[in-house]
């Protein structure tokens, strides 16, 4: 069983990563929680050209004291994989997370700069193959998570992790209290992944509406859809999901089973996709696509960085919200 912490790992103060999030997270959050003693993330897709995301890593290496990492969707419906790849590896970030692909590419290029690759996984099997092509560490997917959440429970997917990895597990999903963190470090995670609680942050460059939308609604209103990036993707119940529906149209399923017309489908289902869920983030209309993921349920006012790390890692005693 992997004995690194995540704090030793990357030389921070507690053992957490801000997840990066799609049209949430962004360089304002990633230096507050550098400041905040833990490491941010940003999803490479936040920055809409080539050009913001090379100044955009300049701007976050100049200003970040600790390791940040950056999350490449490594598979074919992010067509800028490979530029993405090449600017991120010119920047010697301090590691790159691979969502939705294999990392194989990523993983020897980024290594070649000295850069670390940590993979989402969402079950053993998947873990066991990023491991044998030299990931650094996996980031355990629960069914907890938001966004893309996993399948299995935090305790069976980090017990079945534990049993055979030899490489730090990062846990994501569900944590969201001083508790919560404690009880996935004591199943044998590394650290943990934690996206949620931070959306309802001041830092946070989303709408007043998504912030607060994440203070009212609560763990019962989360429902997964297949309708924003054509892989299953936890969001807040709104009126404006409640009445397009979660699942695809007959026309939408036809095309991804159609194999010649599958990955272009998916591709155009990425694309439509992340263009709601751009419109949801930033201007305040009925049609809402929130993604959250049920720690929502512990978010009961909007606070900053600092005081959601706090409350992650200070014992309830010494806590007050």
């Amino acid at each position: 069983m992997p004995t690194e912490s995540l704090s030793s790992l990357l030389g921070i103060r507690h053992p957490i990563i801000m997840a990066p999030m799609f049209l949430v997270s962004d360089e304002t959050m990633l230096v507050a929680a550098d400041r905040a003693g833990i490491s941010g993330a940003i999803p490479a897709l936040n920055w809409r050209s080539n050009e913001l995301l090379d100044k955009g890593l300049g701007n976050l290496v100049s200003a970040c004291s600790s390791p940040f990492g950056v999350n490449l969707i490594v598979n074919k419906s992010n067509p800028k994989f490979h530029d993405q790849l090449e600017i991120v590896c010119g920047h010697r970030v301090g590691y790159i997370i691979t969502s939705l692909g294999n990392p194989a590419e990523t993983i020897s290029r980024a290594h070649a700069r000295g850069i670390r690759v940590f993979c989402d996984v969402t079950n053993l099997d998947h873990a066991l193959k990023v491991q044998a092509l030299g990931a650094d560490a996996v980031i355990a997917v629960n069914r907890e998570a938001g966004g893309h959440a996993g399948p299995l429970p935090r305790e069976v997917l980090l017990a079945q992790l534990r049993a055979k990895c030899q490489i730090p597990i990062i846990s994501a999903g569900g944590v969201a209290t001083y508790g919560l963190l404690q009880e996935s470090l004591a199943l044998g995670a590394a650290g943990v992944s934690v996206g949620t609680v931070f959306i309802a942050t001041h830092e946070s460059p989303v709408s007043e509406e998504y912030k607060q939308a994440c203070v009212t609604y609560g763990a019962k209103d989360i429902v997964m859809t297949t309708k924003l990036s054509g892989t299953p993707c936890t969001v807040i119940n709104t009126p404006y999901v409640e009445e397009i529906g979660t699942g695809q149209t007959p026309l939408e399923r036809l095309l991804h089973r159609h194999k010649s017309l599958k990955k272009w489908a998916k591709a155009l289902t990425f694309y439509k996709g992340m263009k709601a869920l751009e419109k949801a983030a930033f201007s305040a209309t009925y049609k809402t696509v929130w993604c959250a993921g049920p720690s929502i349920a512990h978010v009961h006012g909007i606070r900053s960085i600092a005081e959601v790390v706090h409350a992650l890692t200070a014992p309830p005693s010494e806590y007050q919200a």
